[in-house]
Parts: C-alpha cells; sequence; structure tokens
C-alpha cells in the first residue's frame, strides 16, 4: 500500500471510530428483572414488548434488553439489580411483585425503575405517592395482594362446606403477615376455620403441600407471591391428586389446569410497564409518571377441573366468569 493510501486509511479508521461508537451508545439498553423465570413469563414479556413498541422502541432494532430471573430466590435479587445498575443499563423494569422493585430500588437512586406490586408501594417505601412517586421510580399496583378476600368469597362459595381451609403463604414476601391478618379477618366473617402454612422454597413448600393432606384441608387459598408461580406444576399436581378445590391469583393457573383464578389482567399490565418505559427512554421523569392502577379483574374458571373433583359450579358463579374452560 502507497503511504498516502496507508494515511487516508488510518485517518479513516479514526474518525469513523467516534461515528460507530455514538451509533452504538444511542441504542438503549433496558434492564428487565424477575423473580420468577422468563419460561413462565413469556405471554407476560410479549405484552411488554408491546407497549415497547407503541412507544417506538422494538427489541433487536433500536433498544436491546438484558434480563435477570432470580428463579424464585429473593435472596439473588440485590445482586441481579447491582448488575444490571453496574451495566449502566437505561432503564430497569422489574417483573413479579414488591421484591425485585425492592432490590432495585435499593440498588439505584438515578437510574429510572419501572415496577410492578402487588399491593401499595407507598406502605411498602417504593414511592412517595400514587399521584406523584418522586426520586426515581414508577409502575403500576396490580392490587393482587389485596383479592385475598375476593378470592376467599369466591372458594367459599363453590365449596360452602369445608371443615378446614390451608392457606398458603411466602413469609418472605414483604407485608405477608398483614395478608395473613386481612385472611384471617375475612375467615372469621365468613365462619370458616383455616390453617396457615409458610413456604419460601422448594423443600418448604413440599413439606407444607405434604402437611396440607395430612391436615385434611378441604380447600386451599395459595396467597398471591411470585414464588408460588414458580411452583405452580408442583402445586397443581398435588391439588389435582388429592382432590383439593384451590384458588389461585392468575388465569396461567386456571389455564393450566387449576380449578379457578381471580386478579388482574396481567397482558394490560405489562402493556404498561412498556409504555413506561418507552415513554423515559424518551426523555420523560418517572417522578411526573403517576402509578397506575388495575382496573380489569377476571375470574376464570376451569370446568374440566371442577368436574374431576366432583364439583357442581352454581350457575351464579358462571354468570360472572370471565372465562370459562370447558
Amino acid at each position: 500500500m502507497r503511504r498516502r493510501d496507508c494515511i487516508k486509511a488510518v485517518v479513516g479508521a479514526v474518525t469513523a471510530w467516534p461515528v460507530a461508537a455514538r451509533a452504538q451508545k444511542s441504542v438503549p439498553v433496558i434492564g428487565f428483572l424477575g423473580s420468577a423465570s422468563a419460561a413462565l413469563f413469556s405471554g407476560q414479556l410479549q405484552a411488554f414488548r408491546q407497549g415497547l413498541g407503541e412507544i417506538g422502541y422494538v427489541e433487536g432494532q433500536n433498544t436491546i434488553i438484558e434480563y435477570r430471573w432470580a428463579e424464585g430466590r429473593y435472596d439473588r435479587l440485590p445482586e441481579l439489580a447491582a448488575d444490571l445498575v453496574h451495566r449502566n443499563v437505561a432503564a430497569i423494569v422489574t417483573s413479579g411483585g414488591a421484591p425485585p422493585a425492592l432490590a432495585a430500588k435499593a440498588a439505584t437512586t438515578s437510574i429510572p425503575i419501572v415496577f410492578g406490586t402487588g399491593g401499595d408501594p407507598v406502605n411498602l417505601g417504593i414511592v412517595t405517592s400514587l399521584s406523584q412517586p418522586g426520586a426515581n421510580a414508577t409502575g403500576t399496583v396490580l392490587m393482587t395482594t389485596d383479592l385475598e378476600d375476593k378470592r376467599l368469597g369466591i372458594l367459599h362459595e363453590l365449596v360452602p362446606n369445608v371443615e378446614l381451609v390451608a392457606v398458603l403463604v411466602n413469609p418472605q414476601r414483604p407485608l405477608a403477615e398483614a395478608t395473613v391478618n386481612d385472611v384471617e379477618a375475612a375467615m372469621r366473617k365468613l365462619g370458616l376455620r383455616f390453617e396457615v402454612f409458610r413456604a419460601s422454597n422448594e423443600p418448604e413448600l413440599s413439606a407444607v403441600l405434604d402437611a396440607t393432606i395430612e391436615r385434611r384441608a378441604g380447600a386451599l387459598l395459595v396467597t398471591a407471591d411470585p414464588f408460588f408461580d414458580t411452583q405452580l406444576a408442583r402445586i397443581l399436581s398435588v391439588a389435582a391428586e388429592h382432590r383439593l378445590p384451590a384458588v389461585y391469583q392468575f388465569r396461567e393457573y386456571a389455564l393450566a389446569g387449576g380449578l379457578m383464578s381471580y386478579g388482574p389482567s396481567i397482558a394490560d399490565n405489562y402493556r404498561q410497564f412498556g409504555l413506561y418505559t418507552g415513554r423515559i427512554l424518551k426523555g420523560e421523569k418517572p417522578a411526573d409518571l403517576p402509578i397506575v392502577r388495575s382496573t380489569k379483574f377476571e375470574l376464570v374458571i376451569n370446568l374440566k377441573t371442577a368436574r374431576a373433583l366432583g364439583l357442581i359450579v352454581p350457575p351464579a358463579l358462571l354468570a360472572i366468569a370471565d372465562e370459562v374452560i370447558e
């Protein structure tokens, strides 16, 4: 190569590098922190990407998403959140209740956070108010933890004569004991006898599921918690094997063979995650985006499972169901 051509090549490479670097830097990277697993959240992720797309961001084209999943182990969340902060992502989206939201909040005071919680994020200390979140976090309230009394009422309507209701609770979930207190009040109102079974990992879950059978529980209330979502197959298997009527938080349980579920529309909430994340990437501040509360709730009844359990679903209950699985 001639000297003049060599100089041109070097100068061209040097001047082109900043342009390439700027182009690469212009593609925002979103950190996605989930307390469960990717396999369980494929539908939710699709809704999240839909919301992003409505704002103009498409994964793999003009944005990158770094996923971190705790697989139901809440103790891993601080480390995973710290990793996303270390990578200097443009925003962190948290999925699966309060634990990942709290982990992200503890990891950064500057990176925007879009979260979803089952309970009140003000009581959890994530934001200062629903209308004016303040600081670097905003998101949605699914209100699923506020629906345990409603789920219990639906379960009681279907099996009114059970002598003992087993209540499955994860003690590691923030405000878990407040949920227990709410359930206790609802049980007293309905005149039901109940027993709380606590589990936060797989060995404990196996033990308490065995205990519900030994105690001859006549029905099961699985309280809202992402860890139980990761154990969906195990819980449904025990309920089917021992003919145990149960109610769950999300329609995914009923679709997978659970008797019935009552909770918010997950697709709507994850689409909202995408919308808020896109708006933040375009320059809006989390502090200026009010918390969105769920307004759409779904009762799903699996008639096939009801028949297998020998249950007749009251016509009044079928009439108010949003979806009936034949």
